[in-house]
């Protein structure tokens, strides 16, 4: 079977598995007849395509997900003053990643192959690799899990976002002319080491900060301890998983009630699966863009976002 099918197949599988899943917990958790508080559906169906184009598009660049997603939220009318709850809003933009997160599971499904067999028959290299992972995943998850109410209550605007867009393209645009100065030490997977993986763990704490971007700290955390820029990329993607798949479940545990009244198994839906399709396209060619034109187009870009935002809030 080739890789497309396999794509197309297990995307749509995924995709049946939580729509079914989600129709379940609707029927069971559904109000009783004459309640006064009967769900109203607030983000519409294309609203919902719109934000989860951005999550896929922006998820795996070195651009910021969550900054960009704030950003549209407030320019489609999905804000405080324009018929959603912030907090519900912020909800729906955590859980939608769960649809990027299964298109880097499916483009990258050889390296969770490597994962399982380690930790079920013993592989010394996907052991190893697990453990990697596991030593990058352990601090934002520490952090995020102790200042998750406050980030969100304080930072989830777009002044924050603008700030942090511009600083981190001028620290990508700092680490790109390094890079281009300094061979790089590891250019496989196979030969990090776990200090390696952890100053890319402790980098990934600055990405709570929304507009930072979680890929755009990772890969320059990795390519300052060494990395190639692919081997940066893939790390960061595999990386993204678990963090992905943790901070969308903490969010259906804590607010699936509040998903429920201001999206709908409908829109969450039409979401994730949109999240999941660009993030394909996306992963791919940020891939081949990286390995012939570095990072500095990126940061260039996030620079000049942050400071039209800036600007327009500032008028």
């Amino acid at each position: 079977m080739s890789q497309k099918r396999r794509i197309q197949i297990t995307i749509v599988v995924g995709l049946l598995l939580i729509a079914g899943s989600l129709a379940v917990v609707h029927r069971l958790r559904a109000k009783p007849a004459g309640s006064t508080s009967a769900p109203a559906v607030r983000i519409k169906g294309w609203q919902a395509a719109v934000l989860g184009a951005v999550e896929g598009l922006t998820e795996y660049l070195p651009v910021s997900s969550t900054g960009h997603l704030i950003l549209t939220g407030r320019w489609i009318g999905l804000e405080n003053g324009g018929g959603l709850k912030n907090e519900a809003l912020d909800s729906f933009n955590v859980v939608i990643q769960i649809g990027a997160a299964l298109a880097v599971a499916v483009l990258y499904w050889r390296r969770l192959q490597q994962v399982g067999v380690g930790l079920f028959r013993g592989d010394p290299d996907g052991r190893r690799l697990l453990g990697l992972l596991i030593v990058a995943f352990m601090p934002a998850a520490v952090v995020g899990l102790a200042l998750h109410k406050r980030i969100t209550e304080y930072l989830f605007f777009p002044l924050p976002v603008a700030g942090a867009l511009v600083v981190g393209g001028v620290v990508m645009v700092g680490v790109e002319l390094y890079r281009r100065r300094h061979a790089p030490r590891t250019t496989s997977l196979d030969a990090m080491t776990y200090r390696q993986a952890l100053i890319i763990g402790l980098a990934q704490c600055l990405a709570l900060w929304p507009g930072t971007s979680r890929s755009m700290t990772t890969i320059v955390a990795a390519l300052l301890v060494g990395l190639s820029p692919l081997t940066a990329a893939e790390f960061s993607f595999l990386l993204a998983l678990p963090v992905l798949t943790a901070a969308a479940g903490l969010e259906v545990v804590k607010d699936f009630d509040k998903l429920l009244l201001y999206a709908g198994p409908g829109a969450i839906l039409v979401g994730l699966g949109v999240s999941a399709l660009v993030a394909v396209l996306a992963v791919e060619a940020f891939v081949r863009w990286v390995s012939k034109h570095g990072m500095t187009p990126f940061g260039v870009y996030r620079i000049v976002v942050g400071l039209v935002v800036y600007w327009v809030l500032m008028r």
